[in-house]
């Protein structure tokens, strides 16, 4: 029943938005920027209150930061790259896009937001479509090729190519067949890399879209 209570959501906003009710707020506030600061404070719970928090801190090793800064240096790279080509967009929102690193839902929200006061509602509703599109591309193409990856020994590129989703849906298809030996080395490293780049992303959105 879970996977029907969004469609729900919408539909219940778009019966309250045609009946007229809205909350009154004051005018220096508005309820999307209240909704934006409970969805970043929800990340910051979601990180807070893993289980398994504590163990990656304990296991955590130096050399394990190389790891998300190569994946935002190496997706930032390739973003500005495509940003010489679409020389019909503004060039920070490119690299905007680029910094969702698939976490789809936040990135597009948060871009949305951000540009609806310099962009217009229109505008930033576009850029905020293409960021969706574009890390919902990025979650479907780590998908397919994590197993292939490690399967052949790359289980440091998939947890890169995986982007955010290495500390979740990606995770079983990094570890793969050998969950008790070479797999399981991949756990911490996954995981510590996922929760460095959920943090990045907000970070990072808001210093390209400013």
């Amino acid at each position: 029943m879970n996977h029907l209570l969004y469609p729900l959501m919408v539909v219940v906003g778009i019966i309250a938005g045609l009946c007229g009710l809205s909350l009154q707020l004051p005018s220096e506030i508005s309820l999307p920027q209240i909704l934006l600061y409970l969805l970043i404070i929800q990340v910051g719970l979601g990180i807070g209150m893993r289980p398994d928090l504590k163990n990656i801190f304990k296991n955590f090793k130096p050399g394990m930061l190389l790891l998300p800064i190569c994946t935002i240096a190496g997706t930032l790279s390739f973003t500005f790259i495509a940003a010489m080509f679409l020389r019909g967009d503004n060039f920070s929102d490119v690299m905007a896009v680029g910094s969702g690193f698939g976490y789809y839902t936040l990135s597009s929200v948060l871009i949305g937001q951000f540009k609806e006061a310099t962009a217009g509602p229109e505008a930033a509703a576009s850029i905020a479509a293409l960021a969706l599109l574009a890390n919902v591309v990025r979650e479907m193409f780590a998908l397919i090729s994590c197993r292939y990856l490690s399967k052949r020994g790359y289980g440091i590129t998939a947890i890169s190519v995986a982007g955010i989703n290495s500390m979740d849906v990606c995770l079983p298809m990094i570890i793969g067949e050998n969950e008790d030996s070479s797999g399981s080395q991949l756990v911490p490293a996954a995981l510590f890399h996922g929760i460095a780049l959920e943090i990045s992303v907000p970070l990072l959105v808001a210093a390209f879209c400013a």
